[in-house]
């Protein structure tokens, strides 16, 4: 038994009608909500082509009225004759070929060519009836039109390899891909409807244009190629909603009619009730469960969004310092979308400007953005994800000649999430191409704009809290340097009640050593004069057996009484706090006369002392007996320093030529015990000793200072113990007149 010829007209149009509503549905979405592009304009008219070709392969199938059925196929040609020339010129737009003009108006001069062949028997001849219902006869224009499909096709083919073959860009690549595989084929299966036409008996492949039109849908659905994806989306979600509740609707009615009209039961308005409630209970639940099932199929990212955000949320909001925050967004984000390039843009408080950081070879050569660049001032309006493509569509110049996509290009940048705070820019993530070359999807968006929304917070949570810290440092400092003030004022304090206990000491001890010194300078005068008539009367009466060695030491002791003298009066003068008379002085004689003083205290000690005297050593001004005593104090503590199995002392003398000026310097280094560090701090004090009990008054190292001091100099001590001791005395040389 033959089949009904009426179901195989049916099934023949099944194809062609799916595939004319799909190529509808691109064309209108594109006309809507696409961009107003020269290329997505001409991808309409070619959508809309490709859907009257479908429309016409079904009309044949249906249509049992000859004469109707080659009136509108004429009449179709008259439109379709121009699809070379827009088939040409929108491949021409999509790849920004602009050099070949001439194709394009070559092949609008040959569809106005054809287009009056097209009502003619020249074109198509007539109509013959076939198994799947009315199939056209081709006349020889319509052999030229046929070839030239042909040509048109490989070329735009070709054009459209090449394109994906050069592009390196991700979202190029994959919007080239699915309209190679959409528009391409379906224009070739479209052209293919020639052969019938032509004479082959084989089914029109052009009904089958649905399939490569559903493709291309997938990828507009997917990547958001026309970026109206969220149109369509809502579009398809309630497409099938309504199918299901429509097939729920009659399944409804048919067992409404089973149960109840066929027994009797015919109440229309409680029919309709039950169905509206079941419409109204079922609606919701359909819904969300057709987006689920969608979000599923196309907008899924190689991740589990919801426990990267649950993970993410929780470490973000333990988090107190901006590094940390920073870190955990490069690392988190990186292992969820790997991705060429990834930049982090986060508002410094202080000044204002974007601070860019990036991770290992994307860290160097960054730069600030200022406040004011186009691009935040985009990012913080838009308030949501923005692509590269976007931009190049909505963002203008500003009139100071900078584009909004200057910095996305210098560090090859495909998205922008911007990090937002009280509609307030404080950051954005800057995500070059993924590393898969897929493109970012619905769930990819989502994600990144939730993230961002979560780090704004954490972000300027973490400023707060590094801000109390910087607060908290620096009411420590504060603190610190008032204890410090507080602490030196309390050890000035100290230092000069000792300073005033010191201070009645020594007035004590002045009084005393002045009334001493007063009480001996009568003796030493006394015998001073004594020794001055014995000499004088020696050399006016020369005595028998009086020898030289005897006047010598007669002259040294006078010499000697008249140095106790000036000692009595230096003690005069320093209970005094005067300074006697000064006078240019040689110094390498003091030392001389000094060690001459001490020599019977170490003439019989295993002693070796060194004199390493300068040549030309400047004399400085000063009082001799004075700085005399100071080296008879200074030598004779270092020989009390020496072990009992002896040392050495060496004595040099030199021109030091530091910051004050040319000074001269004296310098005692022995080889004795040396003095602990912790008593350094407290030689130069009065009263103060290393000696043993009776051996040291602790006054001669004190006085020695005072006189150095008043003489406009300094001592200078070095000690280790048991490595020795080094006192430098510096002095102002005397200057030339």
């Amino acid at each position: 038994m033959l089949p009904d010829p009426r179901y195989i007209a049916y099934a023949t149009a099944i194809p062609p009608v799916l595939g004319f509503f799909v190529l509808v549905f691109l064309t209108a979405v594109t006309l809507l909500k696409g961009r107003r592009t020269p290329a997505n304009r001409l991808f309409a008219v070619l959508c809309l082509l490709g859907a009257l070709n479908n429309a016409d392969l079904a009309m044949l199938s249906l249509i049992t009225d000859g004469e109707r059925v080659l009136a509108v196929e004429r009449l179709i040609y008259v439109v379709f004759v121009f699809s070379l020339p827009v088939y040409i010129q929108f491949v021409h737009r999509l790849l920004g070929i602009m050099g070949r003009r001439w194709t394009e108006r070559l092949a609008w001069l040959l569809g106005f060519g054809l287009l009056p062949l097209t009502q003619t028997d020249l074109f198509i001849r007539g109509l013959h009836r076939g198994a799947r219902g009315f199939v056209a006869e081709a006349g020889p224009a319509f052999h030229i039109f046929s070839i030239l499909a042909g040509c048109t096709l490989a070329y735009c083919l070709s054009l459209l390899v090449q394109g994906l073959g050069r592009s390196a860009d991700n979202r190029e690549r994959n919007r080239l891909k699915y309209i190679t595989a959409g528009v391409g084929i379906s224009s070739l299966l479209i052209a293919l409807n020639i052969l019938p036409v032509i004479g082959l008996d084989i089914h029109p492949m052009g009904g089958f244009s649905f399939v490569p039109a559903a493709i291309l849908a997938y990828g507009i659905l997917r990547y958001d190629l026309l970026d109206a994806g969220a149109v369509i989306r809502r579009g398809i979600v309630y497409s099938i909603l309504v199918l299901l509740l429509a097939a729920l609707c009659a399944a409804g009615l048919s067992l409404i009619h089973v149960l109840f009209v066929r027994n009797g039961f015919h109440d229309v308005a409680a029919t309709s009730l039950l169905l509206a409630l079941m419409m109204v209970f079922l609606f919701q639940p359909i819904r969300e469960r057709v987006q689920a099932f969608l979000d599923r199929l196309f907008f899924r990212g190689g991740y589990d969004a919801r426990r990267l955000l649950r993970e993410l949320s929780g470490e973000l909001a333990s988090l107190k310092h901006s590094d940390e925050v920073r870190d955990l967004l490069f690392a988190s984000i990186s292992e969820a979308i790997p991705v060429g390039r990834f930049f982090l843009l986060v508002r410094d408080a202080g000044t204002g400007r974007f601070r860019a950081y990036g991770r290992g070879e994307d860290s160097a050569g960054l730069e600030d953005m200022p406040p004011d660049h186009p691009l935040a001032l985009l990012l913080e309006e838009a308030g949501e994800p923005v692509s590269r493509s976007q931009l190049d569509e909505e963002a203008g110049v500003v009139p100071g000649g900078e584009s909004p996509t200057a910095f996305l290009d210098a560090y090859r940048i495909d998205l922008a999430v911007p990090m937002l705070s009280r509609n307030r820019l404080i950051g954005a993530i800057l995500l070059g191409q993924k590393r898969s070359g897929a493109l970012f999807v619905h769930e990819d968006l989502e994600l990144l704009d939730t993230i961002a929304n979560q780090a704004a917070i954490a972000i300027e949570n973490a400023a707060g809290y590094e801000e109390i810290e910087r607060m908290n440092r620096e009411l420590e400092r504060r603190i610190e340097e008032r204890t410090a003030e507080l602490r030196r004022m309390l050890e000035e304090k100290e230092q000069t009640q000792q300073q005033l206990i010191r201070s009645e000491s020594l007035a004590s001890i002045g009084q005393l050593v002045a009334g001493t010194a007063h009480e001996l300078n009568n003796p030493l005068a006394s015998a001073s004069s004594l020794i001055e008539s014995s000499l004088d009367e020696l050399r006016e009466r020369p005595v028998e057996g009086a020898s030289g060695e005897v006047l010598d030491d007669l002259r040294f002791s006078l010499k000697e009484l008249r140095r106790a003298g000036s000692i009595v009066r230096s003690l005069l003068d320093l209970s005094r706090q005067t300074q006697t008379y000064t006078e240019p002085v040689d110094l390498h004689a003091v030392v001389d006369d000094a060690l001459r003083i001490l020599y019977n205290s170490y003439k019989l000690l295993p002693v070796h002392i060194e004199r390493r005297y300068a040549a030309d050593l400047p004399r400085v001004e000063g009082n001799f007996a004075n700085l005399g005593q100071v080296f008879v104090n200074i030598v004779k503590n270092a020989l009390d320093a020496l072990p009992g199995e002896g040392g050495a002392i060496t004595i040099t003398t030199a021109t030091d030529g530091g910051r004050e000026g040319n000074r001269v310097s004296v310098s005692f280094r022995d080889t004795g015990q040396g003095i602990p560090d912790g008593r350094l701090v407290d030689i130069f004090k009065p009263f103060f000793t290393t000696k043993e009990v009776g051996r040291g008054t602790g006054l001669g190292l004190y006085i020695s200072h005072e006189i150095i001091k008043r003489h406009g100099g300094e001592i200078l001590v070095r000690s280790e113990g048991g490595q020795g001791t080094e006192v430098t005395v510096l002095l102002p040389a005397r200057r030339m007149p």
